[in-house]
């Protein structure tokens, strides 16, 4: 069986492709600090704690398990948080990545699948976004992605080394059989922080902004089940020995957008209940779409999201948060 170091494997994106290297025959080997994971997310494989700048304990994690290749998810994501300390930042997402592939220079590890994002367009000149649109990041978090992106570039131009990297859209929904699902602290993302609101109405969502230039003035982003997020890593793996370049870009969404507005409505649909929610000031950064075109990975990688339409997203993310409140009583 073909073992794959999954780095922050045991956080929401990680823990579900985790999911998903298992029912395809691999087996996940999960290295995280724990910092933003959950130890009840790694559920098919072993855990081995540690950090990356721990090169001596990444080695013997690599060697021990017979390490064939690494997903590495392992980043620091909330972009207000990237503003105002971006040395956290740029120490873990950088450094901490570049640690990671030194070890995988010195134990012989030549395929890696990494986790990057749209953060590194920026504000996008042309919606749906190509691979080949400019990046202009706009925060810390796009710009440690994207030195990230280039290091890759550079190491596959000048060794024998190969990797992805797949900038995805909004990742939202849960796992279908609600194992796992979305449990981030604090919570940033719409669709938690909406069903959130549905359960407390005495702790109303904050719609930051209704006067974007978009059909109903809220701002409109792609979203993608984080299983078909999940597939498209393991395919990746799977492919990329078959790809023509050694470093290979993919977007990862759907082509379709949904506004602030819309998924309100969807919610209480999902759910039959009132999104308690307030208005708010636009928030610095905050592009008016963000829609990817995910043509390229669709041909080349033959993957095609199979749960991203938008009520289903809703129907796992309400059935995964009803799961945790019920825990939580």
């Amino acid at each position: 069986m073909k073992k794959v170091l999954v780095t922050g494997g045991a956080g929401y994106i990680g823990s579900h492709t985790c999911q998903v290297l298992a029912q395809k025959g691999y087996q996940p080997v999960v290295y995280d600090n724990l910092v933003y994971g959950h130890e009840w997310a790694v559920q098919w494989g072993p855990l081995h704690r540690g950090e990356l700048e721990d090169q001596a304990k990444l080695a013997k994690v690599m060697r021990d398990e017979n390490i064939e290749a690494i997903l590495h998810f392992a980043a620091y994501a909330y972009v207000g948080e990237s503003v105002k300390d971006p040395m956290k930042y740029y120490r873990n997402n950088v450094v901490g990545t570049l640690s990671l592939l030194e070890v995988c220079r010195e134990v012989g590890i030549r395929n890696f699948v990494f986790s990057s994002t749209c953060a590194t367009y920026g504000t996008p000149k042309v919606v749906p976004i190509e691979e080949n649109a400019e990046q202009n990041p706009i925060n810390p978090y796009g710009q440690s992605k994207l030195m990230i992106e280039k290091v890759l570039r550079d190491l596959c131009a000048a060794e024998d080394f190969r990797a992805v990297a797949l900038r995805y859209f909004n990742a939202a929904g849960a796992d279908p059989q609600c194992l796992i699902g979305e449990a981030h602290d604090p919570e940033t993302h719409l669709i938690p922080l909406a069903l959130q609101a549905v359960t407390h109405p005495d702790r109303p969502l904050t719609i930051f902004g209704k006067d974007y230039p978009t059909p109903d003035g809220t701002c409109v982003r792609d979203y993608i089940h984080v299983t078909d997020l999940a597939d498209a890593h393991v395919r990746a793996l799977e492919k990329m020995n078959e790809l023509p370049e050694k470093f290979s870009v993919f977007n990862l969404g759907t082509g379709h957008g949904f506004s602030v507005s819309q998924i309100l409505q969807m919610t209480e649909k999902v759910t039959g209940r009132k999104v308690a929610h307030s208005w708010g000031d636009r928030r610095a950064g905050d592009p008016p779409s963000l829609v990817a075109s995910g043509a390229k990975a669709r041909q080349v990688l033959g993957w095609a999201p199979a749960h991203s339409d938008i009520e289903t997203i809703l129907s796992t993310a309400w059935k995964w948060h009803q799961k945790r409140q019920g825990a939580l009583k």
